[in-house]
């Protein structure tokens, strides 16, 4: 055992500089795969929305080129890169090479921020390849390059006559950072329709490199921002008139916390047809909700629940509504921005702020309680969509619980059956059972089968003929009853000698393939005739709809220096002796399936690639009655006759010495 290295005061160490985000990208962008890379993208337009957004241009423009690099263009005044007497350092030091340095802390440049924490363009810069910077402002045009986090050059700066302003920042995704940097068409077009709405008045522009040259060009823009993305949504499927409204409030999260201001919006209509609910905060997409869906909840459900009871259309003893039943018919969109934001981390899909919860909660109250006195009609239309919602919703757990209660029932019986071993996949379209002979053959097929899809039950012991016994003796069968409990589906046959079990319903089947699995001997195959013959009599439909198999087993095994064959039958194995003729082999019969190897168990048996299934699927069920009655019945001198004319055929298999 290898000695450990001293964990002393040497020990401690500490990131220092690119490193700090490079060789842990999830700390700043919540993962190192596609969604981080995702991220660091949205960093930098977030910087130039916040610029449009205080007021400084109108269009921002994306661009993705073939080589994954991605260009963001604004026209606002421009990142401040030279000189900053108060820090004593270049600002673009600060900004692109230090972490939590910006010019979003006292807000007196940007009220509300989608970026914080002044670590954005600086993590990004971090997690590229390369990044290029150019700035136009104060008459200047300056210029930066950066290589895997580096400065490369300086700060070029050089004096420039248009009247144009902003920032264009152009850089490659790092894949030493990212796992994977090729982030699809759609991600872009998504984030910049939903800042589009959020951001009205502003051009956003997504420009996209095609292969065969040029560019694919698509703008999004929203002159009434979140009431017209209503509209768009709503169509001509709503049962109200959309509605906006909006306010200005003040608070504090805490006695302790400084106060700080918010802006409030929402749109909203009911529908029959759509449920639909958006949340953004600081024009951030909430992708994870948070603090403004939990105020929508609880004031529109407190608030239609209050007007249900008020105008007396819940029935006697009638529950009250749920979220969800509100949620299913209701089209909202919730923007709202604040001073201060509480986000869960720097990814900004969710925020908790308390104060923000508390006076959303009263004013969409308030705003509702306006609108049901202004618009009884609707206010009315609303409540009776909401109770029809809620009765849907009431009706299908009635009958989801009903049908878990039958599942569960099957399941437990399931369970009770002594060395049956389930599978762990629930999709019936997958779901196998394996039929085996006896507990050795149970132990070898367990460890060869693929525990996913793959279930198997041993018969224990001599399985009862069920053309010869009566109903009342079958059902005293612990082998047939448990083989019925484990296929769930009941039996086709009406008795009073087990209810449990008197009840055919094919919909209760718990498997997509019934195999029978026994030894290639003489004793196999009366095994598996008995269980046909069970199968036969007690659930015929199983049969004629094609669930039952027979997994062929192997009669002989032929192995030489390089390979071992299996031969399935007397044809395959001259086919094979003659194809190795000249060399040395060794001819076994197969073993019986508890002497096998699992390896061997898996290839001939139970792969679905290389195992042989026989679909048993009687063109006339009438003829396989009579071979089985033949066989198996009460005929003693149609049996002999019919030994005497084909038994010849098997006496290699029969075991006479």
């Amino acid at each position: 055992m290898s000695k450990a290295k001293n964990y002393d005061n040497e020990s401690i160490s500490m990131l220092k500089g690119e490193d700090r985000v490079r060789k842990r990208p999830a700390v700043i962008f919540g993962s190192d795969d596609i969604d981080g890379c995702k991220h660091s993208v949205f960093e930098i337009i977030s910087n130039s929305i916040d610029e449009a957004r205080s007021g400084h241009g109108d269009k921002i423009i994306v661009t993705y080129y073939r080589d994954k690099s991605i260009e963001v263009e604004d026209f606002g005044r421009g990142c401040p890169v030279d000189y900053n007497n108060a820090e004593q350092r270049f600002n673009w030091e600060l900004v692109y090479c230090e972490l939590y340095a910006g010019g979003k802390y006292d807000n007196n440049d940007y009220e509300f921020s989608l970026g914080l924490n002044g670590l954005g363009a600086c993590a990004t810069q971090y997690a590229s390849e390369y990044m290029d910077v150019e700035v136009l402002r104060d008459g200047y045009k300056y210029n930066l390059h950066f290589e895997e986090g580096k400065n490369v050059g300086g700060l070029k700066k050089e004096p420039y006559k248009g009247k144009k302003t902003g920032t264009r920042t152009r850089w490659k995704p790092d894949t030493q950072v990212f796992t994977d940097i090729d982030i699809p068409r759609d991600y872009f077009e998504s984030v910049l329709k939903k800042q589009a709405v959020v951001n009205p008045k502003v051009t956003f522009v997504f420009k996209y490199e095609l292969v065969t040259g040029g560019f694919d060009e698509v703008s999004f823009f929203y002159e009434n921002g979140i009431t017209d993305y209503l509209e768009e949504i709503l169509g001509n499927d709503g049962i109200t008139t959309p509605q906006f409204c909006s306010c200005e409030r003040k608070g504090k999260d805490s006695d302790d916390r400084p106060e700080y201001k918010m802006k409030l919006s929402c749109a909203f209509a009911f529908s029959n047809k759509i449920s639909f609910q958006e949340y953004y905060h600081n024009s951030s997409f909430l992708e994870y909700d948070g603090t403004p869906q939990k105020a929508v909840r609880q004031a529109f459900r407190s608030s239609i629940d209050n007007f249900i009871k008020t105008n007396n259309k819940y029935q006697k003893n009638e529950k009250a509504v749920k979220d969800d039943d509100i949620s299913d018919s209701l089209v909202l969109i919730s923007s709202t921005f604040s001073t201060y934001t509480s986000y869960e981390n720097q990814t900004k899909k969710a925020i908790n702020n308390k104060s923000i919860y508390d006076n959303m909660v009263d004013f969409l109250k308030h705003t509702l309680e306006v609108y049901f006195i202004e618009n009884p009609e609707e206010a009315n239309k609303i409540a009776d969509q909401i109770l029809i919602n809620k009765r849907s919703r009431e009706s299908a757990e009635r009958i989801r619980q009903n049908t878990k209660n039958n599942l569960t029932k099957q399941i437990d019986l399931a369970n009770m059956v002594e060395k049956f071993v389930d599978c762990r996949t629930k999709d019936l379209s997958r779901r196998e059972i394996y039929i085996v002979e006896g507990d050795s053959a149970l132990g070898s097929c367990k460890t060869a089968r693929d525990a996913e899809f793959q279930a198997i039950i041993p018969v224990r012991g001599k399985i009862l003929n069920c053309l010869k016994a009566d109903y009342e003796k079958i059902f005293k069968s612990e082998i047939i009853t448990d083989l019925i409990k484990v296929l769930g589906c009941g039996v086709e046959v009406k008795t009073k000698a087990n209810k449990e079990l008197s009840t055919f319903n094919l919909a209760n089947l718990r498997w997509n393939k019934i195999i029978i699995c026994t030894d290639a001997d003489v004793d196999g195959f009366q095994i598996r005739t008995l269980i046909l013959t069970m199968l036969y009599r007690l659930t015929p439909t199983l049969i004629e709809e094609g669930y039952v198999y027979i997994a062929e087993s192997p009669l002989f095994e032929i192995t030489t220096k390089d390979k071992t064959y299996f031969a399935y039958n007397e044809k395959e194995k001259a086919e094979i002796l003659k194809m190795i003729e000249g060399q040395k082999f060794k001819l076994d019969r197969s073993k019986g399936l508890g002497e096998n190897e699992p390896e061997m168990m898996s290839l001939t048996t139970m792969n679905p690639e290389t195992r042989r299934l026989i679909k048993v699927t009687p063109a006339d069920m009438e003829a396989t009655s009579e071979m089985f009655e033949l066989l198996l019945g009460n005929n003693l001198d149609g049996r002999k006759d019919y030994i005497a004319e084909y038994g010849y055929k098997y006496l290699e298999l029969a075991d006479i010495s």
